[in-house]
């Protein structure tokens, strides 16, 4: 079913599926990354994440972040600040709305550097965490002046750059910069599912071995031959599903 979350003016707008009704007593909300959106085709990864949980009888909530996909905004406002914001808006709509006894965040790129500070944010209600390609080498690209394969002065941020067809604003690197990741992450002590493909050339994988040295109950799998949306030509995408499946069952 459609839902709509209002944040600060705005219209957060995803869908609940895997469930007849708005109430239920588990639930994994998903989270997409950098210039995505929650998908609609297999070739997207939290699509099939979202396929594969809902069959093992997991309801799950995906919402677009602000300036993406059919949310309000401009691409260009978005920072990783206010998809925080947009995500601890979609935790509050779950405990007033659904209602569910435990509650799974899932983030993918940089959705999941967002799932990760959400979590520590609200370890009494995140059950359980699953980080996907995160990507918490943003803070050095920022400082780097690298987007994606686009160069910029990271010294003097201008005010709009052009990534792959995308409008990023200057404001996102600035924060960006000053992001406290790890150090913000390391507080959530509950179990954590950690997968990174080893051939991903977006995000090094050595975000995700970062994120196994400070958490202190996680557990990280990094799969040979899976790119950042951990496929590849044999079943790197099935085996990170089982994973995820078997890890919330």
């Amino acid at each position: 079913m459609q839902v709509e979350i209002k944040r600060d003016g705005l219209i957060l707008r995803g869908e609940l599926t895997g469930t007849t009704q708005m109430q239920c007593d588990e639930i994994a909300l998903l989270l997409h990354g950098f210039k995505g959106n929650i998908g609609s085709e297999r070739t997207n990864l939290l699509y099939d994440v979202n396929q594969e949980l809902n069959k093992a009888g997991l309801p799950t909530l995906r919402v677009n972040f602000n300036g993406c996909g059919t949310s309000d905004g401009k691409f260009e406002d978005m920072t990783v600040l206010n998809e925080i914001q947009d995500t601890i808006a979609m935790l509050e709509f779950i405990k007033k709305e659904i209602k569910p006894k435990k509650i799974y965040l899932v983030g993918h790129s940089q959705g999941g550097v967002v799932a990760s500070m959400v979590a520590a944010m609200y370890p009494d209600i995140i059950e359980k965490l699953v980080l996907l390609a995160p990507a918490a080498t943003l803070v050095d690209d920022a400082k780097k002046g690298i987007c994606q394969g686009v160069s910029y002065d990271p010294k003097h941020i201008p005010d709009i750059v052009e990534v792959d067809g995308f409008r990023v604003g200057g404001a996102y690197f600035r924060v960006a910069q000053n992001l406290k990741i790890y150090e913000t992450a390391k507080s959530y002590q509950r179990p954590t599912l950690l997968v990174h493909g080893l051939a991903d050339t977006i995000v090094s994988c050595s975000a995700s071995q970062k994120y196994a040295q400070v958490y202190q109950n996680a557990t990280l799998h990094l799969i040979e031959g899976a790119s950042h949306g951990l496929r590849g030509s044999g079943n790197q995408r099935q085996e990170t599903l089982k994973l995820v499946r078997e890890f919330l069952s």
